[in-house]
């Protein structure tokens, strides 16, 4: 989940009364039948450029959240550059991501302002293994991830990476990821608030320093596990 904020760049956060409005429309997204949901969508589809198609609910029972104006694009030559302290830095297509081992896993998905997906499908390569194949420096204290659209950030911990079988999702719901839930490639991490996956993910670097993270700079919690714990703990 990307929290919804006014305009592009980094912006002002809109504000929890209305995010919390918001959500109760989504929650119609929830209940409602497949057919009056793909009308909602037909009334979106000319707001998607705008950044108002994001805050309402859409794509089979989601709200959809963006920090800039619309849903960026890949581009043509997308590649998932992971580096940092590595001794192998990579640039993967997609395609090379789906020929790594795939980790398969059905959760729940849970937004940190209420709502939920139950029984999500994703298919991906999980992040420490990932980074086994890069090679490691002594020194990594965790992941630091990067979106194409410039703006949205996020960090993991070597602890959480492991803790929650986090992985490089190219597959969800039984299909690519698209552009709107975060694709070519998003983060997915079990057992913690959709905040932490990021989508349209760009880059994931090896560090030993642990900056905020997009949302953490506006007070949401480094340990975002929905439980306040790991499910394993």
């Amino acid at each position: 989940m990307d929290e919804p904020t006014v305009g592009k760049g980094t912006g002002k956060p809109i504000g929890r009364r209305v995010v919390l409005g918001i959500l109760g429309l989504g929650a119609v997204g929830v209940v409602v039948g497949d057919g009056v949901q793909r009308g909602i969508d037909h009334a979106l589809s000319p707001l998607q450029s705008t950044g108002v198609g994001k805050l309402v609910p859409g794509g089979g029972s989601w709200t959809f959240y963006t920090v800039t104006n619309g849903f960026p694009a890949a581009p043509p030559d997308y590649r998932l550059q992971v580096g940092g302290l590595v001794r192998r830095p990579m640039a993967l297509t997609v395609d090379e991501l789906r020929r790594l081992p795939a980790t398969h896993l059905t959760r729940n998905w849970q937004c940190v302002t209420g709502w939920q997906v139950a029984d999500v499908h994703w298919v991906g390569v999980r992040l420490t293994d990932l980074f086994a194949r890069a090679g490691m420096h002594p020194g990594v204290k965790g992941f630091r991830f990067w979106s194409f659209d410039g703006v949205y950030t996020e960090t993991l911990t070597l602890e959480q990476a492991h803790q929650s079988g986090a992985i490089i999702a190219y597959s969800m719901l039984g299909k690519p990821v698209t552009r709107a839930h975060g694709g070519p490639v998003r983060l997915y991490v079990p057992g913690m608030f959709g905040y932490k996956s990021i989508k349209w993910l760009q880059r994931v670097e090896a560090v030993s320093a642990l900056p905020e993270g997009y949302w953490e700079h506006y007070g949401y919690p480094i340990d975002g596990w929905i439980d306040g714990r790991p499910p394993s703990v």
